[in-house]
């Protein structure tokens, strides 16, 4: 048996309220970050797509340098990562502590040798060096509080601007790069800065709504934007790829497109009112395309010629996926729920299911045999969805819903609560079963239910469409029962615990087939198994997904270091198609090859 890395479908950018989030991109691919990891994305392909996950904290800012060779990444307690871009492997290339705080922004000089890097740190607010030595080439001074952002002119001379809290731009020679002046346009925090790529001019953008124009080599000031003002503050700020025209994100929930000749708006895309629409990053690639990001984590992509709307919105997640699952239904191909109580579809690009969504984490989704898709989430309600969207029906549990949810044969849905096992069908409890112990998973293949426990034990019930009849108590696992599933005949029952053992169980005969898949080293999140029954995946915390064999139980995949941060959910696709999925946000797709 062996795999293949597949496709990879990223997250979608983490935001902040308040906060401007960098975007960067090289040539058609767009750059950014969410949680610990680095995403460079293909605008035209959502598949063919770059994870970068050697962070150990939360990554703030990625640049690729203008050589395409490199990325640099840094991170919230002042770490930069240089890593290569060029295969699968991201090799590092070195790894500087330049500040003792968060890094905000970095840029790469035109020669993609230098790096500045600008921040929130105790003894300076930003650091010039050697992109192979580390080195110092220069200093970042003159500001007395945080510093937003930074951008180098990629000609020389070098030149380099700052913008910061203090409601200044310092001006820097180069290099090595020296303080030159103060620059005092804005009232209140400037949010961004940013070079045009012919050197000539540079542009500001801040919280006071205004939008300046500087001279590139000089730092004089040029002239401000006045006409058709933001409303909001003005978060990002990029310049077009012939340096003719800029684009500016605000958080008034518009994107403006500006001509800086004549110093006026020439369109204006309204995304909507409300926190959700403000805009708070943005890039403009060299494929030309216009990319602003809302602060609910959505890539708005703009053409110039479409003067109302964005021509495409890339939704996906901005949480952890918490569970997911193979679509039923032939319009999509997978469905994902996160901790924070979205749901997403995906079919060639993800798109949220319409309705109201839960108010919070996705603790299980679950497909009926009639196709219809079954989620429970935190806030205590069982949904159903029918296609991409939610159904009016609703249901309240009688409690949290800790073990997730599962379906019988004849669709009878079974949610496992705290003390109980709550048994709906239409949006209305058919029965209602105590416990006298605390459930930790639940799952459900025919007639048959089978219910695990935080005493380590898994109890098999039978359902004949009015109660549930206990049949037999299984033991095998070897701490609390984490994830449970049927084999699709039913015959078999894997049970995943939270030392990260699982046990094979012959749910017909009540016995133990085999307990040596142990190779995991944390808790079970998820199981799935092939259409044949013949071969079992297995999601963990330790990050890690292994496929068993049935027939030999010695034999398996290893796919190590499957999604950072652990593995919620195994799902296969199709036959020889893995996906998994967790804490990143993150869909990998694994190609699997079973020999004879």
């Amino acid at each position: 048996m062996s795999f293949k890395k597949g496709a990879l479908y990223p997250a979608n950018p983490a935001t902040a309220r308040g906060q401007p989030t960098k975007l960067s991109s090289s040539k058609d691919k767009i750059v950014y970050t969410n949680g610990r990891s680095v995403f460079i994305r293909d605008l035209s392909d959502p598949a063919v797509s770059i994870a970068y996950s050697g962070h150990v904290h939360n990554a703030t800012v990625a640049r690729i340098a203008p050589s395409g060779y490199y990325c640099a990444s840094a991170d919230v307690v002042g770490n930069v990562r240089i890593w290569d871009t060029l295969g699968d492997e991201q090799t590092l290339k070195g790894e500087y502590k330049v500040i003792t705080g968060q890094v905000k922004d970095l840029e790469w000089d035109g020669e993609s040798k230098r790096i500045v890097a600008v921040g929130d740190g105790r003894d300076k607010f930003g650091h010039a060096f050697m992109f192979d030595t580390g080195s110092s080439t220069g200093e970042i001074i003159g500001h007395a509080k945080t510093i937003n952002a930074v951008s180098i002119r990629q000609q020389r001379p070098f030149r380099a601007a700052t913008a910061a809290d203090d409601a200044t731009i310092v001006f820097h020679q180069g290099v090595p790069f020296k303080y030159d002046k103060t620059i005092k346009t804005h009232t209140k925090f400037v949010q961004d800065v940013r070079y045009a790529s012919s050197g000539d001019h540079f542009a500001s953008v801040g919280s006071d709504y205004k939008i300046f124009v500087y001279d590139g080599k000089t730092g004089d000031t040029l002239g401000e934007f006045t006409d058709s003002p933001h409303t909001g503050s003005v978060m990002s700020v990029s310049w077009s790829p012939d340096s003719k025209s800029l684009v500016t994100s605000a958080a008034d929930g518009t994107v403006k497109l500006w001509d800086v000749e004549t110093k006026k708006a020439q369109i204006t895309w309204t995304l909507g009112s409300g926190v959700n629409h403000q805009q708070v990053g943005n890039t403009w690639t060299a494929g030309d395309h216009i990319v602003s990001l809302s602060i609910s984590g959505d890539l708005n992509v703009f053409d110039k010629r479409i003067g109302d709307k964005p021509a495409r919105i890339l939704y996906g997640p901005q949480k952890a996926i918490t569970s997911a699952i193979k679509a039923p239904s032939s319009d999509a191909t997978f469905i994902v729920g996160t901790a924070d109580g979205r749901v997403l579809s995906f079919a060639n690009e993800y798109e949220y299911v319409g309705g109201d969504a839960h108010a919070s984490l996705v603790a299980g989704l679950s497909a009926s045999p009639s196709g219809t898709v079954h989620s429970v989430g935190f806030d205590d309600r069982l949904r159903e969805i029918d296609g991409k969207v939610y159904t009016p029906a609703s249901f309240s549990t009688a409690a949290q819903p800790k073990a997730g949810v599962a379906v019988s044969g004849d669709s009878t849905v079974f949610v496992a609560e705290v003390e109980s096992v709550e048994a709906v069908r239409s949006n209305q409890k058919v029965f209602d079963l105590p416990l006298k112990y605390t459930p930790s998973a639940i799952a459900a293949s025919g007639s048959q239910v089978a219910v695990g426990g935080e005493d380590q034990k898994v109890r098999l019930y039978s359902w004949d469409g009015k109660a549930l009849s206990e049949k037999a108590t299984l033991e095998g696992n070897k701490g609390t029962v984490s994830a449970l599933a049927f084999s699709p005949d039913g015959k078999h029952l894997a049970s995943g615990d939270s030392s990260g053992k699982i046990a094979l169980f012959d749910a017909a005969a009540h016995k133990l087939v085999t307990s040596r898949w142990s190779f995991h080293s944390g808790r079970i999140n998820s199981l799935s198994w092939t259409a044949d029954g013949k071969h079992c995946a297995s999601g963990s915390l330790d990050t890690h997904v292994y496929v068993w064999s049935v027939e030999k139980p010695m034999k398996n995949i290893a796919i190590k270091n499957a999604s950072p941060g652990g593995v919620n959910a195994v799902f296969w696709l199709k036959d020889g198609e893995l996906a998994s999925a967790g804490a990143d946000g993150s869909v990998r797709v694994w190609n699997v090859t079973f020999h004879a």
